[in-house]
């Protein structure tokens, strides 16, 4: 039993967001195991079942509390029926003891169709991949670069966790975006995919990208909405003092595991080479540090810095509309002076603000003013600053 780090609410009832198989279902029914009932909406059955007869929930939700003292009701994939969410309000409104749990790998999807999201009687939580304080004890880096930690494949040996990355990427992220009618195009869609995995952790020009994939610009757009909207991918904007040109700028786009963007990648049955391993080495820290904010329920948000003349910044931590912390993410063992070149030329900027390496270094130092630390201690550092 791996103990996870996401705080879940005592006694209000929740929105569970977070991409599948990071295990929302087993947790919630561990926390929640005694007098609750569940609905899974993954369940074709199920699906058709609420579909057909819509006002269904409501009557068995009532039946389940009344007569069978039910406390805590839990609605899995909500966003596959987001009608449901009206009929579980007024069951809310008349059994404000109950709990209710909504787990779903939508968060955005339901906002931007304008779904009842129960006007404020449910909090949200995210939920991600396994972090390195969840399973420090057991956590091989060379191996979650390259199968990341998916919960319900992390720990395997390596051909079944082959497998079932593989699996994942062409039945989720292919074809049940596909039957979801996301995408209409799924032979398009796909080869976005490819392209976009490749272009992990870069700056997207959106028009560029879409020659490569031969779409359109605004399809292309429209793609990342779609990654966005199932947690499946995020956009790291660029730093700046002005709101408006951070929305010009391109952002970095970074899929939110490793094992998935590897499968994507078509690398799973191959030790990554030293580039590699250093680009995948930079998303294992972004994805950590974004998994603890989310953890520690911050307001606080990720952006990287660049500058005209080429100046970069992996992590600038932004809260409260300053800067809090900068972090360059280097994989190497020894870090010398031009690795420092981009946090210096930050400091001339924002001198009041901690800046981290975060690396594969035994232990912490200071050099030349910068904190040097092994990457695990950085992101506990960062993390104590959100």
């Amino acid at each position: 039993m791996i103990e996870r780090l996401i705080g879940l609410p005592r006694s209000d009832s929740f929105f569970l967001f977070g991409p599948r198989q990071t295990g929302k279902t087993t947790l919630v029914k561990q926390r929640y195991a005694a007098d609750s009932w569940t609905v899974d909406l993954l369940l074709e059955d199920v699906f058709m079942r609420y579909s057909t007869d819509p006002g269904l929930f409501r009557l068995q939700a009532l039946d389940q509390i009344e007569r069978k003292a039910v406390t805590t009701v839990i609605v899995d994939e909500v966003q596959r029926l987001p009608g449901l969410l009206n009929d579980a309000q007024s069951v809310m409104d008349m059994h404000p003891e109950v709990r209710f749990v909504f787990t779903g790998s939508s968060a955005r999807k339901l906002k931007r169709h304008g779904v009842n999201l129960l006007g404020g009687r449910a909090v949200e939580r995210y939920i991600h991949p396994y972090v390195f304080r969840e399973i420090e004890g057991r956590y091989p880096l060379d191996e979650v670069l390259r199968y990341g930690t998916l919960p319900g494949i992390f720990g395997r040996d390596p051909e079944s966790m082959q497998e079932r990355l593989n699996a994942y990427v062409n039945t989720y992220l292919r074809e049940e975006i596909r039957l979801e009618g996301l995408v209409r195009n799924i032979g398009g869609f796909s080869r976005f995919l490819e392209i976009a995995a490749s272009q992990n952790g870069e700056m997207v020009n959106y028009s560029d990208m879409g020659r490569d994939c031969g779409i359109s610009y605004n399809t292309v757009k429209g793609h990342y909405e779609i990654l966005e909207d199932t947690l499946v991918a995020f956009a790291l904007p660029a730093w700046a003092r002005s709101t408006r040109r951070r929305l010009a700028s391109h952002p970095r786009y970074y899929f939110f595991d490793l094992g998935v963007l590897n499968a994507l990648n078509h690398r799973l049955g191959n030790e990554p080479d030293p580039k590699t391993r250093g680009r995948l080495f930079e998303s294992l820290v972004v994805l950590e540090i974004r998994r603890r904010l989310h953890y520690a329920r911050s307001k606080a948000s990720l952006f990287f810095w660049r500058t005209s003349a080429g100046a970069e910044v992996d992590i600038v931590v932004e809260k409260h509309g300053k800067p809090a912390a900068a972090c360059e993410v280097k994989s190497s063992r020894t870090i010398d002076n031009h690795d420092l070149s981009g946090l210096k030329a930050f400091q001339e900027e924002y001198p009041d603000v901690p800046c981290f390496i975060a690396g594969t270094v035994n232990s912490a130092y200071v050099k030349s003013g910068i904190r040097v630390m092994p990457w695990h201690e950085a992101v506990d550092e960062i993390a104590a600053l959100l």
